[in-house]
């Protein structure tokens, strides 16, 4: 039987990603051009076509300002989880700041979506060993489960010695801990971790490889895969950030061209569903109780 992987979606605008921190303030976010609902609706109806559902997670500043797109996500099958309410790092926050967002960001969401908020997926994968708390903050919000760990090397992220498939970030049987980890994919190959997720590689590497890597995955490992992208990843035409060095301007805009298409063959590829269904027993028949804001 086909291994099932988790399609996901960081939703977020071209001006959000963290390359762009020292080019675009984030005062200057109202001031920008929108594409962020366009480009989800973009990505909405590939799925649609595909038959696929996905789990999307959402930023809490898209989410105020387009409520219908988060309903229309909702509605149409697919998994509501949080990104956060304004893409800040989690190794910028600290304690009790980001227990306030995650909090704010589920709130919002249920509340839209009418549906319980089990994921969250930390902005720019900013958790790792040196910020085991966000974990615990996590389960104590009522989340199930993060998405929030790159087990790679980068110079934005990453947790290289992290474990490559879901674990327990605290020990569960010391301490009754329940937070599940899911992390993003990568391919061990002669020693070396290969990241196979998405995002920037996924338009960098050539088609093939990625298709590769996730057979590699599913058929040798037996592992189901954990895979994003962005809805600007789709957005060839998006406005261009002026001053950009070459670097960054690279690394944004390689591609965009080709990544509708590249997407396309990739979920008539192999099978894809949400993360919830895949790694999360299904949910019980009463709503959770939500956890208050803080006073």
């Amino acid at each position: 039987m086909p291994v099932t992987n988790a399609f996901t979606i960081d939703v977020e605008d071209y001006f959000h990603v963290a390359l762009f921190e020292k080019h675009v303030s984030r005062n200057q976010w109202d001031a920008m051009e929108y594409r962020v609902e366009g480009n989800t609706d973009t990505l909405l109806e590939l799925l649609d076509r595909q038959n696929v559902h996905a789990t999307f997670f959402i930023l809490g500043w898209v989410a105020e300002r387009f409520p219908n797109l988060v309903r229309r996500i909702a509605t149409q099958g697919h998994e509501v989880a949080s990104h956060g309410m304004h893409h800040v790092r989690a190794t910028e926050q600290n304690p009790e700041d980001f227990l306030q967002d995650i909090l704010a960001s589920k709130h919002l969401l249920e509340d839209l979506s009418g549906q319980p908020v089990r994921g969250y997926r930390a902005s720019t994968y900013s958790i790792g060993r040196n910020n085991m708390w966000a974990f615990d903050l996590l389960e104590k919000a009522g989340y199930e489960y993060s998405s929030s760990v790159y087990p790679i090397r980068h110079d934005l992220y990453g947790w290289p010695k992290a474990p490559r498939f879901p674990f327990y970030p605290r020990k569960k049987e010391a301490s009754n801990a329940t937070l599940l980890e899911v992390p993003i994919t990568t391919l061990e190959w002669f020693g070396m971790r290969l990241p196979c997720g998405g995002g920037g590689y996924f338009r960098l590497y050539p088609l093939a490889f990625s298709l590769w890597a996730l057979r590699q995955l599913n058929q040798n490992e037996g592992q189901s895969a954990v895979f994003y992208c962005h809805p600007w990843e789709l957005d060839p035409d998006q406005p261009r950030i002026t001053g950009l060095p070459g670097r960054v301007r690279l690394r944004h805009y390689l591609n965009l061209h080709k990544t509708a298409n590249r997407l396309h063959r990739l979920l008539a590829s192999f099978q894809w569903d949400r993360l919830d269904r895949i790694f999360l027993p299904p949910l019980p028949p009463t709503p959770p109780e939500r956890v208050p804001p803080l006073s």
